[in-house]
């Protein structure tokens, strides 16, 4: 092959999402792709610290910046972010990503999930119909109507709600940098979930007053996760990094034995 047929087939292969011959995921290889999945209302920037942890650890690491339009778009950009991971992959869903991460993860080069304070749907559920019902007494997030088919949270009471223990001035402009949540998404429904095949840990935040964390505890006992919990609010990821980093890195050693 020529150097300009075989610059062409490197191309076409990157426009296919392709992976590349060196992220062939073999058993018993150690997994060092770990893929940060955010969820709704935020993009992948809240990851930043957990990030730079284990990226001082070793591992290799991407933040998928999931449009969040509609949960097929959203597993597309996830599934893409794998095939370009070079070895195993850990994948880690905070909120709405959890529901994301559930219907990607089943693709090959998945060794584990990890769930921070997120949903974890059985096949059929969604968003919408995991909260259609929510306990008495329990926190009702401060959502409101829906404006061209997109989601908001009240300014006013983000922090309160998403951020209780995040510095004021960053749950400030999180609250003030919100990324439109879509209607398709909160309504999409998983297929095939992941973790019933995958092996997966949970970071229930105790805090929580997004996701109650009673309801945490029953989707992590339903998915047969590994549990640890922590003080912390919906934003655990972003107020308590390193513990979410000490999670997902137990979760890399255990998947790659």
């Amino acid at each position: 092959m020529t150097k300009s047929a075989t610059l062409l087939a490197a191309a076409a292969a990157l426009a296919l999402g392709t992976a590349p011959a060196n992220a062939a995921a073999k058993d018993g290889d150690p997994v060092k792709s770990i893929l940060l999945v955010h969820g709704g209302f935020v993009d992948g920037s809240g990851w930043q610290d957990v990030y730079q942890i284990l990226k001082k650890d070793g591992y290799e690491v991407t933040i998928v910046q999931n449009p969040t339009r509609s949960l097929a778009d959203d597993v597309a950009v996830t599934k893409r972010a794998i095939a370009a991971a070079p070895g195993k992959v850990i994948l880690v869903g905070h909120s709405y990503g959890g529901v994301v991460v559930s219907e990607a993860g089943t693709d090959a080069k998945v060794a584990g999930l990890v769930y921070i304070a997120a949903f974890a749907p059985d096949k059929g559920e969604s968003v919408a119909s995991l909260i259609a019902h929510p306990a008495p007494g329990a926190p009702v997030p401060p959502i409101l109507p829906p404006q061209d088919g997109y989601l908001f949270l009240d300014s006013a009471k983000f922090a309160a709600a998403f951020a209780a223990d995040v510095r004021p001035d960053v749950a400030g402009f999180m609250a003030d940098s919100q990324v439109p949540w879509g209607v398709e998404a909160l309504s999409g429904a998983v297929t095939s979930p992941a973790w019933r095949a995958k092996p997966s840990w949970y970071l229930v935040a105790g805090q929580d007053r997004m996701i109650p964390p009673a309801a945490q505890r029953q989707m992590a006992a339903r998915a047969g996760a590994t549990v640890e919990e922590a003080a912390g609010s919906h934003a655990i990821y972003v107020s308590k990094p390193a513990v979410v980093a000490a999670l997902i890195e137990k979760a890399a050693h255990a998947a790659g034995e």
